[in-house]
C-alpha cells in the first residue's frame, strides 16, 4: 500500500470515528431531554404554526414547543368568523390556510348538518389575489385545527405539545442572546434563534425584554385611543342603547342596599390617562341549533344566579338584541361573541392575568368559564328572562362535534379583541 492509499484509509477511518462520536453525543443529548434546532418556536397559536412551516420550507430545522395540546389558538378555538377588510391583500401561508378551508367545504361530505346551498353566498368564497386560489373565511373550529395539524405533518415539523416554559429558571442566555429554554417537564431546547408566538408573551418577558401591562396614557406615544376611554360609545356595547337608565342598587333607589354584582363602585378614571386594565376576556362559544348535534347548556358548578341580575334589568328595560352576535358558520353553528351592555365578557376579572403564575391563570380561566356557562344557563332557564328570548335560546346548545375532549367547551379563551394585538405583554 503506497503512502497516498494509507492517508486515504486513515482519513476514512477518522471520519467514521468522528461520525460515531457525533451520533453518540446526539443520542446522549436526546436521551437527556436536550433537543436542538436552528429555530425554536414557543407557542401553539396559528402564528406559531405558520412560523414553523415557513422555517421548515426555508430549509432550516425547527422545533415547535407548544404549551397547548390543540394547535391554532383562537382560530381553532371558536373564532371562526374571520374579520377581513381587503381580502385580496392577504397572501402567503395565511392565504394558503384559507384556501385549504375553501377546498374542504367544496366536498359534499363536509356538510353534515346542512346542505351546502343552504349556507348561501355570504361572500366568503371571494377570490384572493390571482383568482385561482379561492378562499373561505368562515369555518368550524375542528376544521381549522385539522388544517393546522395537516400543515405540521406535511412539513415534518418536530412538535412537542403540553410543554410549558419554566418562567422562573427556564431561559438561558449568553452575552444577552438566548441559547436554550427549558420547560416544566425538564425538556431543554437549544437553538440559534427563538420566536415567542404565544398570546401572553411569556418567553419575551422571561428573557428580560422590557414591557408594559395595561393601557398607556395618550401622552406616552401621542396616541388617542390607548388610554382610559369615557364618553365613547360604539359597537353597541353600552347602556346608551337602552331607552331608560338602569338602577344599579339591589333595592332600586336605595344606595344602602348595595350595588348589584358586576357593577364597580370605582370611577373609570380620566379620559386618556393610563391604568392597569387590559381588555376583557371571553370564550368564543360554538353553538348549534341542530337537534341531533345540540348539547344542552350545562349548569356549571358554582352557579350563582345573582351574578346576572343586571341582565334581567336590561331585558326589563326593553333590550332584545341578545342574538346579535350569533354569527353563522357552516353546519348550523355559530361563532358567538360578546354583544350588548351585558354579555360574555367577564369584565374586570382578568387584570392580573398577564403576569400571573400558571396556577393563578388557570383560576382566572376557570372563573371565566363558570361565569359564561352560567350566563348561557341563566338565559335558557331562568323564569325572569323574556319569553321570546328564552324560547329561542332553548333552540341552541353546545355543538356536539366540537371540543369533544373538553365537554364541548372551547379550549382557548379569547384574550384580545379582534386579535389586532394579541400580546398584552408588549415590547416597548
Amino acid at each position: 500500500m503506497n503512502i497516498i492509499s494509507k492517508i486515504h484509509s486513515f482519513l476514512l477511518t477518522f471520519a467514521i470515528f468522528l461520525f460515531f462520536i457525533y451520533i453518540f453525543q446526539h443520542c446522549q443529548k436526546q436521551s437527556s431531554n436536550v433537543y436542538e434546532g436552528d429555530i425554536i418556536i414557543y407557542g401553539g397559536t396559528s402564528s406559531a404554526v405558520i412560523a414553523s412551516v415557513e422555517v421548515a420550507r426555508s430549509g432550516k430545522t425547527v422545533i415547535m414547543v407548544s404549551p397547548d395540546r390543540h394547535l391554532g389558538g383562537l382560530t381553532s378555538g371558536g373564532l371562526g368568523w374571520t374579520d377581513t377588510g381587503r381580502k385580496e391583500t392577504i397572501g402567503g401561508l395565511a392565504r394558503n390556510f384559507y384556501h385549504r378551508i375553501y377546498n374542504h367545504y367544496q366536498q359534499d361530505d363536509a356538510w353534515k348538518w346542512m346542505k351546502k346551498d343552504e349556507y348561501g353566498n355570504t361572500g366568503q368564497g371571494t377570490p384572493a389575489i390571482d383568482g385561482d386560489m379561492r378562499t373561505m373565511w368562515i369555518f368550524e373550529p375542528h376544521i381549522a385545527e385539522q388544517v393546522f395539524d395537516e400543515l405540521i405533518e406535511e412539513n415534518n415539523i418536530q412538535l412537542y405539545r403540553d410543554e410549558w416554559l419554566d418562567r422562573e429558571n427556564g431561559v438561558k442566555k449568553v452575552n444577552g442572546k438566548i441559547t436554550s429554554i427549558t420547560t416544566l417537564s425538564g425538556k431543554t431546547f437549544q437553538g440559534k434563534m427563538f420566536i415567542d408566538a404565544t398570546y401572553e408573551g411569556d418567553l419575551m418577558a422571561a428573557t428580560g425584554v422590557s414591557y408594559h401591562v395595561g393601557r398607556e396614557g395618550n401622552n406616552v406615544y401621542g396616541e388617542q385611543w390607548n388610554g382610559v376611554q369615557t364618553g365613547v360609545y360604539h359597537h353597541e356595547h353600552h347602556f346608551k342603547r337602552l331607552d331608560q337608565p338602569i338602577d344599579p342598587y339591589w333595592i332600586p333607589g336605595d344606595p344602602s342596599s348595595g350595588l348589584l354584582p358586576r357593577i364597580s363602585p370605582d370611577p373609570p378614571g380620566e379620559k386618556g390617562q393610563g391604568d392597569h386594565r387590559v381588555q376583557a376576556y371571553c370564550f368564543r362559544v360554538c353553538m348549534t341549533n341542530h337537534p341531533e348535534n345540540r348539547i344542552p347548556f350545562p349548569k356549571p358548578e358554582g352557579y350563582d344566579s345573582t351574578q346576572y341580575e343586571l341582565l334581567v334589568r336590561i331585558f326589563d328595560a326593553g333590550w332584545r338584541e341578545w342574538f346579535g352576535k350569533f354569527d353563522a358558520i357552516p353546519n348550523r353553528k355559530t361563532d358567538t361573541n360578546n354583544h350588548g351592555p351585558f354579555s360574555s365578557d367577564n369584565i374586570g376579572e382578568n387584570y392580573d392575568y398577564p403576569e400571573a403564575s400558571y396556577e393563578r391563570r388557570r383560576e382566572i380561566v376557570k372563573a371565566h368559564e363558570t361565569y359564561q356557562k352560567g350566563l348561557l344557563w341563566f338565559v335558557a332557564n331562568d323564569p325572569r328572562i323574556p319569553e321570546e328570548i328564552q324560547a329561542e335560546m332553548k333552540q341552541w346548545g353546545l355543538s356536539g362535534d366540537e371540543f369533544t375532549d373538553n365537554g364541548h367547551w372551547p379550549h382557548q379563551i379569547r384574550k384580545a379583541s379582534y386579535l389586532k394585538n394579541p400580546n398584552y405583554i408588549r415590547k416597548k
